[in-house]
């Protein structure tokens, strides 16, 4: 599982859903803090409503899935 809190553009763009997305994703990550819940993939420009399944890969703070 990849911590999106503490993962490396190169290792969300290794997931296949965000493939692309990982340098706006830290970029979000680092202008608006922490993500709390995985719904917040939404909020990132180029991601909203494209993250289904994304939970089967990805984890909030260490093993939280919401």
């Amino acid at each position: 599982m990849i911590d999106l809190n503490t993962a490396t553009a190169e290792e969300l763009n290794s997931v296949d859903v965000l493939r692309g997305h990982g340098f706006e994703i830290v970029r979000y990550r680092e202008e608006r803090g922490r993500f709390s819940d995985l719904r917040q993939l939404d909020e990132v420009p180029g991601l909203s409503g494209k993250t289904e399944g994304v939970s089967n890969s990805v984890t909030v703070g260490g093993g939280t899935e919401n």
